[in-house]
């Protein structure tokens, strides 16, 4: 058998701030994977130097590392999972996040040129229950939430896409912040000539915040993070104009929104139930982009850090039963 028949097709990095039990969810889909047997597991261990994986639960998988990091930040943990891969292809999970059986092999899939660099799926709400939740998912998720979606795209999903490995590595120092703040990366990608490319038969259920109390905060560091990172090289007029235009955004992200609410297949509650609270979670967004414009990131990186994972300590409590169910239903 030669070295690359001897490695894993795909590698799935997990970053988790807390202990297995976190991830165990996660790690059962993907051990119901197709191609379980071809995907190796990542676990970016943040700041746990006491982190064990239980091995009987990852049983079928190609081979589980577990990578303790110091690291801060969502962005560099990942870049640490990255660095310590073994396949040609890294995909990115979440522990709140929970792919379809078929969701690795169509990613691989997806790599049907050189071109193609980076393959994302598609979602669908995986606690439906609130208007939180289905604000909080159709403004992380809205291009994808449709099947129709499939094919060549400007950006993919953060957090839960696949990249080639190796232009992951051509980032070098700036690997962590790409990771950060994934969309900067992509239209980095995109004026370079690559492509960014949907798989409709790579599926995962999203779990989203439930409560205005979390969500609003998280929507204001987003943005902050995205124009902080996005302006970085800019210069000082530049960042003045983008931060006098930033009260813009939220308008044009509000048409866009709507359109994909009204495009999606999902049993959702009614726009005008929705509308009051996404304009003003996307205000809040766009407050963030102006900071980030005119101040930098400052701690949003941490805050987001802090709200990112054990996604079940802000959801309703009904809701939390998606970590408790034996199998892959969702």
């Amino acid at each position: 058998m030669s070295e690359a028949e001897d490695l894993p097709s795909i590698s799935v990095v997990l970053p988790t701030t807390s202990d297995f039990a976190s991830i165990a969810t996660t790690v059962r889909h993907l051990r119901h994977q197709t191609i379980a047997d071809r995907l190796e597991l990542v676990v970016a261990a943040m700041a746990r130097p006491d982190f064990l994986s239980d091995e009987s639960a990852c049983r079928g998988l190609w081979g589980v590392q577990v990578v303790h990091t110091e690291k801060e930040s969502h962005g560099q943990a990942c870049a640490a999972g990255v660095l310590a891969a073994r396949a040609a292809v890294v995909a990115f999970a979440e522990d709140h996040c929970f792919p379809e059986p078929g969701w690795a092999e169509a990613l691989l899939a997806g790599y049907t040129s050189p071109e193609v660099v980076a393959v994302g799926p598609i979602f669908r709400n995986a606690n439906p229950s609130t208007l939180v939740s289905w604000c909080d998912f159709v403004v992380g998720y809205g291009p994808w939430i449709n099947p129709r979606a499939a094919g060549d795209q400007p950006f993919l999903a953060g957090h839960n896409s696949s990249y080639r490995r190796d232009v992951l590595l051509g980032l070098g120092s700036r690997m962590a912040d790409g990771l950060e703040s994934e969309t900067v990366l992509h239209m980095e990608l995109r004026t370079q000539g690559r492509r960014l490319v949907v798989q409709a038969g790579a599926r995962a259920a999203h779990t989203n915040f439930g409560g205005l109390d979390v969500w609003l905060p998280v929507q204001y560091h987003c943005g902050r993070v995205f124009a902080a990172l996005r302006a970085d090289r800019w210069g000082l007029p530049r960042k003045a104009f983008y931060a006098v235009a930033s009260p813009l955004i939220p308008c044009l992200r509000f048409v866009r929104a709507m359109r994909q609410l009204s495009g999606s297949t999902e049993s959702r509650p009614s726009l005008l139930r929705l509308a009051p609270l996404l304009a003003l979670g996307l205000a809040a967004d766009g407050l963030g982009q102006l900071v980030g414009y005119a101040a930098g990131s400052g701690g949003s990186p941490r805050h987001l850090t802090d709200f990112e994972f054990r996604r079940m300590d802000f959801v309703p409590e009904s809701d939390r039963h998606l970590w408790s169910e034996a199998g892959t239903g969702v």
